[in-house]
């Protein structure tokens, strides 16, 4: 099978591990940061048990790099989000939020930092790089900003350390939670961070050369053969089971980080200057209007994820929406996060959902629906 084969343009990139994921039977594919993405390699179900039960391999290239280094870099990095990072080490990885001057999320990345002045963005799906360089050239910062040669695979799963082990040996497994440290693979370039979009056990392994890509591609499916590990993509089963956002989804522009509920993500106490610190300080003072929450809806198994944002009623009143929803084969569940008028978040409130031309019942519950200490990834 050729990329002929999916109608395939020049205007969209094309991930060093593309003719891999074709190869591997990847069958069809989105956009996601001007990027192909595979979506689909046959059953989101046992794509999900293959997660969950062994390992998968996920191409995530799409996660573009913005690189910030500069004698200013460190000063930069926290103009652009609210996240204190005085403690952040050379090494470490963070969870950030980029916010705009009314406070709106712009992105939320994972930050790296590479060095005491060298920090990555790995992005959610938004051009952070032109934002970034936008405020630089206002900033009076000495930086430069760039859109390196990085491209992130994601081995996720249980077994994903013991194939971990059998690329890189033992040492791998001093390997902390959201941190990172450089190797090198039989002469390719990697940064190997203890991160992933999965709420499991994984790693996240950063190309540091793009022409490598078929060639780490089959290195780790031939180390993983004997621990069952199988192409995959993201699981949305698993991701909302675990609470995480999907940028554009249940989050954008027009969301704060309070209505998420990532208060810690936010410091406003201490002298930290940063984009948007006045809007956030005036949205906490004054209280937020609607609040995510975890929702299940009463219903036979939805057939996939929602494709549009389907409307939350309390009787015939519109008051919120549905943002991500999934049917998980675990939990047996129909679940799904939302966006909901904060006068009815209360747990186990009764509203109602429109799915189409029909009208769900549905009960507000906690979220995460699974694992929600994340012991399962940081163990």
């Amino acid at each position: 099978m050729t990329d002929k084969n999916f109608g395939f343009g020049t205007q969209i990139r094309k991930s060093p591990y593309f003719n891999a994921t074709v190869r591997y039977g990847a069958k069809g594919f989105s956009v996601y940061n001007h990027m192909y993405i595979p979506r689909d390699f046959g059953s989101p179900e046992q794509n999900f048990w293959n997660l969950i039960e062994n390992a998968i391999l996920c191409d995530v290239a799409v996660e573009r790099q913005v690189e910030i280094t500069g004698p200013d870099a460190y000063k930069f990095i926290q103009l652009l989000t609210p996240r204190d990072l005085s403690k952040l080490a050379v090494g470490q990885c963070k969870y950030v939020l980029i916010v705009n001057n009314e406070g709106g999320i712009l992105n939320d990345p994972v930050l790296l930092r590479l060095d005491t002045n060298h920090f990555w963005l790995s992005l959610a799906d938004s051009d952070v790089l032109f934002w970034a360089q936008g405020v630089a050239i206002n900033s009076g910062l000495n930086v430069k900003i760039t859109e390196p040669d990085v491209s992130p695979l994601q081995l996720q799963g249980p077994k994903s350390g013991d194939i971990m082990v059998r690329l890189f040996g033992e040492s791998i497994k001093d390997l902390k939670y959201y941190w990172l440290k450089e190797y090198e693979l039989d002469g390719i370039p990697l940064i190997v961070s203890r991160t992933g979009w999965s709420s499991e056990l994984g790693y996240e392994i950063y190309l540091r050369d793009g022409s490598k890509g078929d060639d780490l591609y089959e290195k780790i499916m031939t180390a993983g053969k004997n621990f069952g590990i199988q192409p995959g993509h993201t699981s949305s089963i698993r991701r909302i089971e675990g609470g995480m956002l999907s940028y554009h989804a249940d989050a954008d522009i027009n969301t704060n980080p309070f209505e998420l509920g990532l208060d810690r993500l936010v410091n406003l106490e201490s002298d930290i200057n940063f984009i948007g610190k006045d809007a956030l300080r005036k949205i906490k003072n004054d209280g937020i209007k609607r609040k995510q929450v975890g929702i299940e809806l009463d219903c036979e198994p939805l057939s996939g994820p929602n494709t549009t944002f389907w409307t939350i009623m309390n009787k015939s009143k519109k008051v919120g929406k549905v943002t991500s929803a999934v049917y998980s084969p675990r939990l047996k569940k129909n679940i799904a996060l939302a966006m909901v008028d904060i006068k009815y978040t209360d747990l186990g409130t009764k509203l109602q959902t429109k799915i189409d031309d029909k009208i769900v019942n549905c009960t507000i519950v906690e979220k995460p629906f699974f694992d929600p200490k994340k012991k399962i990834a940081s163990s």
